[in-house]
């Protein structure tokens, strides 16, 4: 799968103004990751497991 064919989204939390934000997409065998506002910028592939442990350090 391509980049391009991914769903991306921003979280419900993130606001239109102006503010940095990271965009995700979910596959069934990664996670991956884009900064908002260079969408053709670096972009992180991570594990579930991987995802999931960092948003259990976000959040604490």
């Amino acid at each position: 799968m391509t980049t391009r064919t991914l769903n991306w989204f921003k979280s419900s939390h993130s606001g239109n103004d102006g503010a940095d934000c990271v965009e995700v997409a979910i596959t069934p065998t990664a996670v991956h990751v884009r900064d908002s506002k260079d969408k053709d910028g670096a972009r992180l592939a991570l594990k579930d497991s991987t995802w999931s442990e960092f948003l259990r350090f976000a959040v604490a």
